[in-house]
């Protein structure tokens, strides 16, 4: 019996050093891992940041570019209101123009009825037609 309690006893301290021996994870190691978590969180900020920037220059684009596109509608729309209010006048004198020629051109046929010479004058013209 004494020789089964020397054997487990044997066994016992045998596996208690297996359990007891050290491991490869040293302190150095836990305090090299928490400088790395360090610079990683570092490294994460500066991202964030340098993301935050990009977005922020991307927003002040976008903005410039509905600046931009507002004034190119402006100016497209002062073109148009310019050439409009430019064209009205000179559509008005054009009309009366019209009007006045042909106020002038049924004078002369009424002229052409009393005066022979006035007639043949149209008639070489072409204001009246040859009848035959």
């Amino acid at each position: 019996m004494q020789k089964i309690v020397i054997f487990f006893t044997f066994i016992t301290i045998i596996a208690s050093a297996a359990y007891a021996k050290e491991s490869s994870f040293t302190q150095e190691d836990r305090e090299r891992l928490i400088r790395i978590e360090e610079g990683l969180k570092a490294t994460n900020q500066r991202i964030e940041e340098g993301l935050k920037a990009t977005n922020q220059r991307i927003d002040d684009l976008r903005d410039l570019s509905y600046v931009v596109i507002g004034g190119m509608l402006a100016l497209i729309g002062f073109v148009l209101w310019d050439r409009i209010s430019a064209l009205g006048p000179a559509v008005k004198k054009a009309k009366e123009l019209e009007e006045r020629e042909d106020r002038i051109e049924k004078a002369l046929k009424e002229i052409a009825l009393k005066d022979a010479n006035v007639k043949e004058a149209l008639r070489h013209v072409g204001i009246l037609e040859e009848r035959a």
